[in-house]
């Protein structure tokens, strides 16, 4: 099954945020990957910050593609920790998530932009 292709890739972004399940992780550049755009792990980053509250988005399952929770100490880290802790993940000694054991495995395809299929004379 393909990801939808519609909306902007924020919209995608969300989609794919929202879709992530319980006890599961998913990385900052997996979702940027599946939502289209493979390099855009940043700004993945800047639409969770953005948007968690007001799309109501499991925030804490995203994490970097170290297995590790990117927030700061006493910037965030801690709650995430426990939130993860919560829903059954585990953290070894290095405070990494195995990622074989926890990584989503997303249901559907990479969105596929298909850039050069705009024809500026129609």
């Amino acid at each position: 099954m393909a990801a939808k292709k519609t909306g902007s890739f924020t919209q995608r972004v969300i989609r794919i945020i929202k879709s992530i399940p319980f006890g599961k992780v998913a990385t900052y550049g997996q979702i940027a990957h599946l939502a289209g755009n493979p390099r855009a792990a940043r700004q993945v980053s800047w639409i969770l910050a953005s948007s968690s509250r007001k799309e109501n988005l499991p925030w804490h399952r995203v994490i970097n593609s170290q297995g590790m929770i990117s927030l700061k100490p006493s910037a965030g880290y801690e709650e995430q920790k426990m939130l993860l802790l919560e829903e059954g993940v585990k953290f070894d000694k290095e405070n990494k998530i195995d990622l074989k054991r926890f990584l989503w495995q997303a249901p559907f395809q990479p969105v596929k932009i298909d850039l050069m299929s705009h024809d500026p004379d129609h």
